[in-house]
């Protein structure tokens, strides 16, 4: 069953009253089919005609969806022989963050993303894919082992921010974020980002300073989540459709202003309907880029990444 959004309603109605039909026809002895593949086809275009022409704030909502697909399905559906690895050394294991050694095709990688969770026990335990200054130490512990033995590094973007709670400020979450990030700008080893859902703030860039960003469809990206700019700027969050509009959060507006680097096509009605395609779009994607990158050396890479991110603005 497809969760539906708000703007959905109209698609919703129409799948339903398909639903409908097909149970109708189940039991009786009328034949209806060409009813019900007339409304399939009015739905597929429903579908495809309102995915054309999302709002900044319709796409939030949509990479917001609680089917997305979540880190732990693109390890189950690209990655072979995934070994996590856990931990800081320091303080916890952040379960915001997890990483480990992976192979993707033929080529050995260490994979790091967020995690969300996908039921409200997940959730929790994963704190909704906000992490803590530890998970970012962890992060810089397996980009660090990554660049040591010559793997390169994939990240998977996945988060509202990091978690913004007094313990983690204690903890140094700005510095750990900080930290992360010139990690990141550091490495000797080709490093690909992915935003696959929503890319928010300071907790999304720690995992994406890399030579190629890519980005899904209707994923966003942005300094601040739409509802917290809102709150800032009009005082309160009923503004936050403006506010996505106003921060040109989409993939589309990103790539005109050089922040990434290549958008991901997702299925007709989202990466949720066709988990699958989505999860094979993004591989062949990742495989272009590393294979792309894979002819440069350590100072190369480094200075690729940082003309990269000098350049935005300029």
């Amino acid at each position: 069953m497809v969760s539906f959004l708000e703007f959905e309603k109209p698609i919703a109605e129409l799948e339903a009253r398909i639903v409908d039909l097909r149970a109708t026809a189940s039991v009786g002895d009328i034949n209806i089919d060409g009813e019900i593949a007339t409304l399939e086809q009015r739905a597929a275009k429903l579908l495809a005609d309102t995915y054309a022409k999302l709002t900044p704030w319709q796409k939030t909502q949509v990479a917001r969806h609680p089917d997305r697909p979540h880190f732990k399905d693109y390890v189950a559906g690209l990655f072979d022989n995934f070994m996590p690895l856990a931990g800081d050394r320091a303080f916890a294991d952040d379960q915001a963050i997890l990483g480990g050694f992976a192979t993707l095709g033929e080529r050995k990688v260490m994979v790091i993303g967020h995690e969300k969770g996908d039921d409200t026990a997940s959730r929790v335990r994963h704190n909704f894919g906000m992490a803590k200054p530890e998970g970012y130490r962890k992060a810089i512990r397996l980009m660090e082992l990554a660049d040591r033995f010559g793997l390169p590094v994939v990240t998977l973007v996945d988060t509202s921010g990091a978690f913004p709670g007094v313990q983690a400020e204690e903890r140094g979450q700005a510095e750990a974020i900080a930290r992360s990030t010139e990690a990141c700008l550091k490495l000797g080893v080709p490093m690909v980002a992915a935003v696959v859902g929503e890319g928010g703030s300071g907790g999304a860039i720690a995992l994406a300073a890399a030579n190629r960003v890519l980005m899904f469809e209707h994923a966003v990206y942005s300094v601040i989540s739409p509802e917290g700019c809102a709150s800032i700027l009009w005082r309160t969050a009923d503004k936050a459709s403006d506010a996505a509009t106003a921060m040109q959060v989409t993939a589309q507006h990103l790539k005109g202003l050089g922040v990434i680097d290549r958008i991901v096509a997702e299925p007709v009605g989202g990466a949720h309907r066709e988990p699958v395609e989505a999860i094979a779009n993004l591989g062949a994607a990742i495989e272009a880029e590393l294979e792309s990158l894979g002819s440069m050396d350590a100072d190369a890479l480094r200075t690729d990444r940082a003309d990269k991110f000098l350049a935005i603005g300029a």
